[in-house]
């Protein structure tokens, strides 16, 4: 019979006490991965409810799995993207927000491409307009941008690393959750967090696959 095997993951954790030493650690392990950085690195991008909201949009259809992320901002009770996706040799960029009471008057030079219980999607031909927009409806606080990388993460690597990431709950050590950076790659993920108070270390998360 033939037995397929499953290659085992690691986890490893490491404490900063100084905040350029863990951005220096974390550059140097993402290498030329691609990566979220936090819109304000003072308040990071809580990964709470993270794992729960990539599940349900990819289970509604809204988002899919081999969509390029290039911003993300996760709230208890909403959330909104920026995607990359590709039909062909055509681009585009669509974003993805809640509805709300008193929305902003709808972007120019884009189309609307859902409009479901909850959520409004909007499709631009370029990426920064479509940020532009994701800026403003969130004011940025609490949000994750793909920058500094040739790309930003597939939505199938942020899926699956999350998980592994959250099948070991962190240790009272390890307890913040305020995601100042990651990155995210097929064989692999790290990610840096904020302490969890004044005082207390940066604490950086490395999964992988051991081959």
């Amino acid at each position: 019979n033939l037995v397929m095997t499953v290659p085992a993951t690691t986890r490893a954790w490491r404490m900063f006490e100084d905040r350029p030493e863990a951005l220096s650690h974390f550059f140097a392990r993402a290498g030329e991965a691609p990566r979220f950085i936090a819109f304000d690195d003072t308040v990071g991008c809580p990964l709470d409810q993270a794992l729960a909201v990539v599940e349900w949009t990819e289970a509604a259809g809204i988002l899919h799995d081999d969509d390029v992320m290039h911003a993300a901002w996760i709230r208890p009770d909403a959330a909104a993207a920026v995607v990359e996706r590709r039909d062909g040799e055509r681009r585009s960029f669509a974003y993805f927000g809640p509805r709300m009471d008193a929305p902003y008057a709808d972007p120019g030079e884009c189309e609307l491409i859902y409009d479901g219980p909850g959520v409004r999607a909007y499709a631009f031909a370029e990426r920064g307009p479509a940020l532009a927009h994701f800026l403003r409806a969130t004011q940025g606080t609490g949000a994750i941008l793909a920058l500094l990388a040739r790309r930003g993460p597939e939505l199938r690597h942020v899926r699956r690393w999350l998980k592994e990431l959250f099948a070991a709950p962190p240790t009272a050590e390890h307890r913040s959750t305020q995601l100042m950076a990651g990155w995210f790659a097929t064989s692999g993920a790290g990610c840096l967090f904020l302490p969890a108070q004044a005082g207390e270390p940066y604490s950086y998360c490395e999964v992988g696959t051991d081959s």
